[in-house]
């Protein structure tokens, strides 16, 4: 019996794993093509590239505001097929894209067809679990997601060298067509009968603003907006800094999986140490960890020319290695609360924090050019002010 039970729960985690990875396959198995994929619809400047990035957050963030609500009524399966649905249509818009404005459309739809899966994988985790025992099945599901930015690059390089930027999206179509079928036969409907709700903009309307009143859950939101947008500002310009500003560019799938290996490690300790320390303290001791190497870095090279490439990812590493312990508490901690509402929790409080992201990603990579410094100077602020809210809610909660 305990040996099914561990077989089972390995199962779920690797399958909601799954449903998130598309997610980071269809962003990190872009990275080395897009120099190539900006020559071929016309991009005249380099720093526009990054739009092929972070746009599919936008989609990302938009998306749960219809998904999630969506999948309070109808329960979470048949939406996670529906945005699977319109994902493989927006791939192909990308393929057949021959303008920077036709692809970012194709990013921002595809972007709001994996919002289904990526948030109603949290929805079911969710409907599962709670408390400190969420955070760790969130822990596990974020290490099997992991391994797809690990190989995502050199995936994507691969398929360059070997045929063209096109099959790239055409590796993930089918990839989100077998993870569908894995879904669709071996996950069950987890959405009870007490927490189905009919769809309505009433309904939306009154547990969006029920939702409000719970200010951990918006402090949390808010946090993990900030530490995703200086995240995401690396993911859109890592490919820039290491094949331009250091010429890099056989090495780059390499580089980029050992600073994903470094966030994996962080996400397995987790794992283990969420249950013996909580939440809370772990995630105070990983922002105070990521602004300290920051501001380290920005205070060695502030108006100095970038340094040995060994030196700069083993600053990343430091920071990655933080960030791996904030990604999946910060969640769990803002979900925390809001069980009874998670489809509509799930979508608003993911909407926040990438509405967040994406320009504080665009700003922050605008300057971008020569150096990296830019990077942990947003890392530096964006931590900063996640500290700063974090005291706020520990001295409020102390209140009450």
């Amino acid at each position: 019996m305990l040996k099914n039970i561990r077989s089972s729960q390995f199962e779920f985690v690797a399958l909601m794993a799954s449903l998130m990875s598309v997610v980071a396959l269809a962003i990190d198995a872009l990275l080395p093509a897009l120099d190539i994929i900006g020559i071929d619809i016309g991009t005249t400047n380099l720093v526009d590239n990054q739009l092929l990035i972070t746009m599919i957050f936008l989609g990302l963030g938009f998306g749960p505001l219809i998904f999630g609500p969506l999948s309070d009524s109808v329960g979470r399966k048949p939406v996670v097929y529906v945005g699977f649905a319109l994902f493989i249509g927006a791939s192909f818009i990308c393929v057949n894209a021959t303008s920077l404005e036709v692809m970012v459309l194709g990013r921002i739809l595809q972007g709001i067809g994996l919002s289904a899966p990526r948030t109603i994988s949290i929805a079911i985790i969710r409907d599962m679990y709670s408390g400190d025992h969420m955070a760790r099945i969130m822990s596990f599901v974020t290490v099997v997601f992991i391994l797809v930015p690990v190989i995502a690059p050199a995936m994507g390089k691969f398929v360059l060298d070997y045929y063209n930027w096109h099959g790239i999206f055409y590796i993930q179509v089918l990839i989100s067509l077998l993870v569908s079928l894995w879904f669709w036969r071996r996950q069950p409907e987890t959405l009870s009968v007490n927490n189905k709700k009919k769809f309505s903009i009433t309904g939306f309307t009154s547990e969006f603003k029920e939702l409000f009143r719970f200010k951990r859950t918006i402090g949390y939101t808010v946090i993990s907006g900030f530490i995703t947008g200086s995240f995401m500002v690396y993911l859109s310009s890592s490919q820039q800094i290491f094949e331009n500003q250091y010429q890099l560019k056989n090495e780059f799938p390499l580089i980029f999986a050992g600073l994903a290996i470094a966030i994996g490690a962080a996400v397995f300790s987790n794992g283990v140490l969420v249950i013996k320390y909580g939440m809370e303290k772990l995630i105070t001791v990983a922002l105070l960890s990521f602004f300290i190497v920051s501001a380290i870095y920005v205070g060695l090279f502030f108006n100095d020319s970038n340094p040995a490439v060994g030196v700069l990812i083993l600053f990343f590493g430091l920071q990655f290695f933080s960030i791996g312990f904030l990604f999946g508490n910060v969640r769990a901690m803002a979900m925390e609360p809001v069980g009874h509402i998670a489809g509509t929790a799930a979508a608003v409080t993911g909407c926040i924090s990438t509405i967040m992201a994406v320009p504080i990603s665009i700003f922050i990579g605008r300057f971008i050019t020569t150096t990296a410094l830019p990077l942990f100077i947003g890392f530096s602020i964006c931590s900063a002010l996640a500290l700063a809210l974090l005291f706020y809610l520990k001295k409020e909660e102390k209140a009450i």
